[in-house]
């Protein structure tokens, strides 16, 4: 099956790079997903309330605004196929596309938007409580009503985790910041940071062994790694920031990553190190990892797709 342009991912980077190469006239076959990475539709799909992204001041529901994306990329001739990839060949153009069901595909072009997973603490209280108090992004999350004036807690110990901390004191009473070790992983600035700000308080040396809570978090249950003394914090809300792994095992390597996994993508443009094959959103976005900042680059992906067929 001979394609044009396949876009693969269906976030926010995808869907928008299909509304775009829709309406060029591209013909688009999206695979939106299955299983592989999360459900199709992206990390929006279990966000609750989206207060961020321009365009809806009254905020909207994550579900909603993703199942706005894909109506509006099908309305303009994106096709969708809800399977994963499971693999490809792009030794050679046209590219092959190999589907979980088995099904080959060739395309001329390329654009990869199969974003990035959150890491997570593996505890059944946290799945039950996801997006009820906990989160995975506080740039995200941290400014709803539900976590203005009310104790928080970042757990982690790298830049991001400090970055969140230090974003979450414009609206938190208190940011609890838990590291399971006795020295942060974050730079030397970025440690004095957190350390010298009043609102930061860190718990050193501290895992979470629960999220506490019925319908929505009101705690933590913490245990010192050292002692084993087991303690409860009240938090009204609990950011994990302990890194995002870039959803690009199907490539097998056949396109350029960095020490971290991302694609590298040239600077000012979404083309990789492959001719013909563009990266968009959190797939290649170790910074942002912003629902805005996924649509943009979607959108830019599919202006250079465009160009490679004129």
């Amino acid at each position: 099956m001979r394609e044009r342009l396949i876009i693969i991912g269906s976030g926010p980077a995808g869907l928008t790079a299909a509304i775009y190469a829709a309406r060029a006239n591209l013909n688009p076959l999206v695979f939106e997903g299955f299983q592989d990475g999360g459900i199709p539709g992206g990390q929006l799909m279990t966000t609750g309330i989206v207060e961020n992204f321009p365009g809806f001041p009254a905020g909207v529901a994550g579900p909603e605004l993703m199942g706005n994306m894909r109506e509006q990329a099908v309305k303009y001739g994106a096709r969708m196929e809800t399977e994963d990839v499971a693999g490809v060949d792009l030794s050679k153009r046209p590219f092959a596309v190999i589907s979980s069901g088995d099904d080959r595909y060739e395309a001329d072009v390329l654009i990869i938007a199969t974003g990035a997973t959150a890491n997570r603490l593996p505890l059944d209280s946290e799945k039950r409580l996801w997006g009820r108090g906990v989160s995975a992004c506080a740039v995200c999350d941290g400014a709803l009503p539900v976590f203005r004036n009310q104790p928080v807690a970042v757990i982690g110990g790298g830049d991001t985790a400090v970055e969140e901390a230090v974003h979450l004191t414009q609206f938190a009473s208190k940011v609890y910041l838990i590291h399971r070790r006795d020295e942060l992983r974050a730079s030397q600035a970025m440690r004095a940071r957190a350390q010298s700000h009043p609102k930061i308080e860190i718990l050193w040396n501290r895992v979470v062994d629960e999220f506490i809570g019925e319908n929505q978090l009101s705690g933590l249950k913490l245990r010192d790694t050292v002692t084993g003394e087991v303690s409860e914090l009240t938090v009204a809300g609990a950011f994990e920031a302990i890194g995002h792994k870039p959803n690009v095992g199907f490539l097998n390597g056949q396109v350029e990553t960095d020490s971290l996994g991302y694609i590298v993508t040239r600077p000012g443009s979404t083309a990789t190190s492959i001719d013909g094959i563009f990266a968009a959103g959190d797939v290649q976005d170790p910074k942002y990892r912003q629902a805005i900042t996924a649509a943009a680059s979607g959108c830019m992906a599919a202006l250079e797709a465009e160009k490679t067929f004129l």
